[in-house]
């Protein structure tokens, strides 16, 4: 009986880790973390850039703990079409270009949103999945 308790009880430790790797976005978006608060989201999941930016400030809110003032921004652009895209969380006066077109935003390094503007393209998701 020990050593059942702990087999399970290793597993259950050994799972805990691949489980905190990456983060499902509300849109259904994986957000996978890197180093410090920086994080990668490999494809918009047929979303678009709107998509991607709304997984981003999910992740930013729920697992980074960032205020809605606080800004993303692309770390490293979109080389293809469905090529991932590394955002970085920066506080309020963190220097970037504002984001003028959305879609052609995942291509250039720089291009930020703060936390709030970007939360907002998650009630398209969620007009999208309620059909």
């Amino acid at each position: 009986m020990k050593t059942v308790l702990s087999v399970l009880i290793a597993t259950a430790l050994f799972a805990v880790p691949v489980q905190a790797q990456t983060f499902r976005a509300e849109n259904r978006v994986v957000v996978t973390p890197a180093q410090g608060n920086t994080f990668s989201i490999s494809n918009g999941e047929g979303q678009g850039a709107r998509g991607m930016w709304c997984a981003a400030s999910d992740y930013a809110q729920d697992v980074l703990g960032a205020r809605g003032s606080e800004r993303l921004v692309v770390d490293q652009a979109r080389t293809s079409k469905r090529g991932p895209v590394v955002f970085a969380l920066k506080g309020r006066d963190g220097s970037s270009g504002s984001v003028l077109i959305v879609g052609s935003s995942l291509r250039s390094v720089g291009s930020s949103l703060s936390v709030n503007h970007a939360y907002q393209f998650c009630h398209d998701a969620r007009i999208i999945n309620s059909r």
